[in-house]
């Protein structure tokens, strides 16, 4: 299999296996008017498998939606077909409006404008809870 190199965009590595489709629709890649490549089960050597999603435009990416999804995924920019910078991500400490609360007594859940909010209160397990009403996300 051959996957052209893009000259200007972004290249998502180190994606754990089986989530590059997740990633795909979390970020609304299909919204997108450009060449979009997704390579699941790549090998790898330090992860056994990994995912990498080839995004062949420069676009404005949401890092927290990343580092939520998976903390280990890098972020390489690629110009005139070039790396030209390198982002480490890590979980975020606040998610707004990344996912809904699922209580159905949050005030999010009666009020439309309110943005839904979370904070990481336990790293180790990912655990983060709604900031109006602490339901774990």
């Amino acid at each position: 299999m051959k996957i052209d190199s893009i000259q200007n965009g972004i290249v998502l590595d180190h994606i754990t296996a089986g989530r590059a489709l997740r990633v795909y629709h979390d970020l609304e890649l299909d919204k997108l008017d450009c060449s979009v490549a997704i390579l699941q089960n790549v090998k790898s050597n330090k992860m056994g498998k990994k995912d990498i999603l080839k995004i062949d435009k420069e676009y404005d990416i949401n890092l927290d939606v990343l580092g939520y999804i998976d903390p280990n995924i890098s972020v390489s920019i690629i110009k005139d077909g070039q790396t030209v910078e390198k982002k480490k991500l890590a979980l975020p400490h606040k998610l707004i409006n990344i996912k809904k609360c699922k209580n159905p007594r949050c005030i999010t859940s009666t009020e439309q404008e309110i943005a839904h909010i979370f904070t990481l209160t336990d790293e180790e397990n990912r655990i983060y809870r709604c900031i109006y009403c602490e339901a774990d996300k």
